[in-house]
């Protein structure tokens, strides 16, 4: 089994506010279909103030949320105007096109708001890359749960530990909210090829390489790795089926090659994407870059 751990790199986005990005990376540029993965703050606002990314377009990938603490409210093209809480999953089809914005509702932002979760992307298979862009919410309550000894689990996407989340996913994956004692063991989903774990807080070890808050590992070729929780710890669990051939990134855009990407840029630019309802007088402007 190939075992690598994955540091990531600190970003302020502005205003205070940074992320961790984990990937992709230079040692694993996608895990199973996972092709970014970012940790969220924790972040603490001034009063009046919050998140407030302008919108801003997705092509080939599918993004997900996934909070500890705060509140974010998810506006798209499709006329999408849902506010995520912990424990709830936003899933965002991009497909051919999509755009959309994130901001800290007005009503939390007279309470010092704050915010710390993971946001992933996820690519699409080639034969999906431009579906119907789609919009799904689901609450906390329609989320698989499982226990095992010392361990509380949260099923948020895909299939794991014999549970199936009812998000509608388009490759075989994994996307899971682990919280384990001290001394829990945990063996990956046999059913996947492609593992990661990322310590979100306390430590602990996959297959002899500890990890600590923050730090990442990600496993393929071999038997499922073990995880064991040196101490009290919150470890998001991914990965699963090996993609169907290298993605192109660029900003926002996820794609099987870099014509989509151009095509994709000269659209965003032109202005050919469609607005956001309730948000269509900012947008991010294509980088230059």
């Amino acid at each position: 089994m190939t075992l690598i751990p994955i540091d990531g790199k600190q970003r302020d986005l502005g205003g205070g506010f940074v992320v961790r990005r984990m990937l992709p990376h230079l040692k694993a540029r996608h895990v199973g279909p996972f092709v970014f993965f970012d940790q969220m703050g924790p972040a603490a606002f001034d009063d009046d103030a919050g998140l407030d990314v302008r919108p801003h377009p997705h092509i080939g990938l599918a993004t997900v949320t996934w909070l500890f603490d705060g509140v974010i409210r998810h506006r798209d093209s499709l006329g999408s105007a849902v506010d995520i809480h912990p424990g709830d999953v936003n899933w965002m089809t991009a497909g051919r096109g999509i755009v959309h914005s994130e901001r800290t509702p007005p009503d939390a932002r007279h309470h010092h708001a704050s915010l710390h979760g993971i946001q992933v992307w996820v690519a699409l298979p080639k034969s999906h890359e431009a579906v119907e862009p789609e919009f799904h919410h689901h609450a906390a309550a329609e989320l698989p749960r499982v226990e095992r000894d010392g361990a509380r689990m949260v099923v948020i996407a895909g299939q794991a530990f014999g549970a199936t989340s009812p998000v509608r996913v388009f490759s075989p994956m994994f996307f899971v909210e682990a919280r384990l004692e001290a001394g829990a063991r945990l063996a990956m989903p046999e059913e996947h090829a492609e593992w990661g774990a990322y310590v979100v807080q306390g430590a602990a070890r996959l297959d002899g390489l500890d990890l600590g808050a923050l730090d990442m590992a990600v496993a393929h070729d071999g038997p499922p790795p073990v995880l064991e929780a040196l101490e009290p710890s919150l470890v998001m669990l991914f990965g699963g089926a090996p993609l169907d051939g290298e993605r192109h990134l660029w900003w926002n855009f996820v794609a099987s090659s870099p014509e989509l990407i151009e095509t994709a840029k000269a659209d965003w630019a032109a202005g050919r994407f469609p607005l956001v309802p309730g948000d269509e007088y900012e947008r991010i402007p294509l980088p230059d870059h």
